[in-house]
């Protein structure tokens, strides 16, 4: 019988990562991270302020993994049994002109979704098709067959797809112009949606959108929450209390969570990437990478200063009906 709570609760969310694919390089990082029971989290802001975290079960109430291929976790799954987790896997349609390092969709990734989706239940991984770039190459009518193309591939191994439009930052401009993208007017975008949004449904599959302005309601297509409140009580059994995050755009409804990443760490080569600051700077980084480090690829100076983050699961709190 699953938990009943009396009120709702603040609960502890730990991503992994917005800032690099933890699942697909450092898995064994990370899993080591679990097993030790911490790991330490160095603030972008400030370079010399580092967080720990601690990972107890008790402590971490739902963890959210973003990955391109997490297939390097599988064997070892088994480690996360106490705790309860989903993913948010990118499935695009992109060659190695844009997602480098990616492996071949049809292939590999695909069978790589449907047997996550086997192991840890089809609710449990959120299909991205995002960020949606229109080039020449990549147009309207490519996306449309190749969305079609991969959700009948994932008919039954997933529930819903997330996409978005590529946004331009100072950390990808100069690739993104390499590409030479176009942009739909917002009229255009709601015809792409209502295409989009057929498709997945004939797949029995939900489309939202990931922190986007355009309004695409009228699609059938809702606003997301990336990091969701209500697939978390879902997940979790349990109804929580929580805040949005105020370090996201105001587009953006994820609630609040504890990232562990690192920025300029991630080797898919992503030419949309806002993560990277460039491919030399990853390799930089990498170099420093440690299995048995609690921090992800970086070395503790005498200057950084190592603060525990007072984080604490409410679940103890929880009213069952033998309580009430």
């Amino acid at each position: 019988m699953g938990r009943t709570c009396g009120i709702p609760f603040d609960i502890v969310i730990l991503s992994v990562s917005r800032r690099t694919d933890i699942p697909n390089y450092y898995s064994e990082w990370f899993l080591n991270r679990i097993k030790e029971g911490y790991v330490y989290a160095r603030n972008p802001m400030n370079a010399h302020q580092i967080s720990k975290i601690i990972l107890s079960p008790e402590v971490i109430d739902c963890i959210v993994f973003w990955t391109k291929n997490p297939e390097p976790m599988f064997s070892r799954l088994n480690e996360l049994d106490n705790y309860k987790y989903y993913f948010q896997f990118t499935l695009t349609s992109y060659g190695n002109d844009i997602e480098c390092n990616v492996p071949h969709k049809k292939k590999l990734m695909i069978p790589i979704f449907q047997k996550l989706s086997h192991k840890i239940g089809k609710e449990k991984v959120i299909w991205r098709y995002d960020p949606i770039i229109f080039t020449d190459k990549y147009n309207i009518e490519y996306h449309l067959k190749a969305f079609e193309q991969i959700a009948k591939e994932l008919h039954g191994y997933t529930s819903k797809c997330v996409i978005s439009f590529v946004d331009i930052y100072a950390k990808n401009k100069k690739n993104m112009k390499t590409l030479n993208p176009f942009f739909l007017t917002e009229d255009e975008l709601v015809s792409f949606g209502k295409e989009i949004a057929l498709i997945a449904r004939n797949h029995n599959i939900k489309v939202a959108s990931c922190a986007e302005t355009v309004d695409l309601s009228s699609c059938g297509i809702e606003h997301n929450c990336c990091i969701d409140i209500e697939l978390i009580e879902k997940i979790i059994d349990c109804k929580i209390q929580a805040d949005k995050d105020k370090n996201q755009r105001k587009e953006c409804g994820c609630i609040e969570s504890i990232e562990i990443g690192t920025y300029n760490t991630c080797k898919n080569g992503c030419q949309y990437c806002y993560a990277n600051y460039s491919q030399e700077s990853v390799s930089q980084n990498c170099k420093l990478y440690d299995v048995h480090s609690p921090l992800l690829c970086g070395k503790i100076s005498e200057n950084d200063k190592i603060t525990e983050r007072k984080v604490k699961s409410l679940k103890e709190k929880q009213l069952t009906i033998w309580d009430i």
